[in-house]
């Protein structure tokens, strides 16, 4: 268990289990073009230790305690100038990383996940790859198709732009302190829709809108949008947004903005 602490900070559970951090290093691909690999909560370094034995890959971590860090400084010398003491969630990557393309990887904190992808989405003309351990529900909500329960806002919003595998699952005892839930490893690889043929922020609107009252048809979902009659007589208002895919969203956002460009 080297590298391993038992101390538990911000939602994360450390890993501890060798071959299994060995395995999530090694489901990185790297896509064309990208060397710069970004690790978020690196913790006592588990995952780090066998990013570095990859000397081709430029490995960067970023984690916000301080007690993690000053291990990591300590234990990997070879990270110096590399270790960001600072929190993944406010960062500008394009800052950080100028006109670099990048790989994310980590053990993410279970109460930020969601959080971290957003951050993800935020900066998806730059980062090209996400291998990511987290709760298995989240990441089931992730790579989930159309049509169920978990489809949601997530599920829409990250296939839009990634490509997403499930890799396999990760059991509660593998973990200090072990979760009360099971864990899954997932990939997002950056597609070819370098831009939706809509207005992307309309569109994050309108799915968010869509899912807040899922039960919901979309003619009712979509009413704070204001849409005349007229506009929603189309037969896409008829379903509900777990029965859309991304395709029909992109449509379904056209419509709005030309109902309301013509108001």
């Amino acid at each position: 268990m080297d590298h391993v602490s038992p101390k538990k900070h911000l939602g994360q559970h450390f890993l501890a289990e060798p071959t299994i951090a060995q395995r999530i290093v090694e489901a990185l691909r790297l896509p064309d073009g990208v060397t710069e690999v970004l690790e978020i909560g690196p913790g006592m370094g588990v995952l780090t230790g066998n990013l570095l034995q990859h000397a081709e890959y430029q490995t960067t971590v970023i984690e916000i305690d301080r007690e993690s860090v000053a291990y990591l400084e300590q234990h990997f010398p070879s990270l110096h100038g590399r270790i960001i003491s600072a929190d993944f969630l406010r960062q500008d990557l394009g800052q950080l990383f100028p006109d670099k393309p990048l790989s994310i990887i980590g053990n993410f904190p279970y109460n930020i996940s969601t959080q971290i992808f957003f951050q993800v989405l935020n900066h998806r003309q730059q980062v090209r790859e996400v291998v990511g351990m987290l709760q298995k529900e989240v990441a089931d909500r992730m790579a989930e198709p159309p049509g169920s329960k978990v489809y949601g806002i997530t599920s829409v919003l990250l296939q839009a732009y990634y490509t997403i595998e499930m890799l396999f699952t990760v059991p509660p005892h593998v973990f200090i302190p072990p979760p009360k839930v099971q864990s899954a490893v997932i990939r997002l690889t950056r597609n070819d829709t370098e831009k939706l043929d809509c207005d992307e922020k309309l569109f994050f609107q309108v799915v968010k809108q869509a899912f807040q009252t899922r039960r919901k048809t979309l003619r009712n979902a979509l009413k704070p949008f204001g849409l005349p009659a007229e506009a929603t007589a189309d037969p896409i208002f008829d379903k509900r947004a777990e029965q859309l895919g991304v395709p029909e969203f992109v449509g379904l956002t056209q419509l709005v903005s030309k109902h309301r460009q013509e108001q």
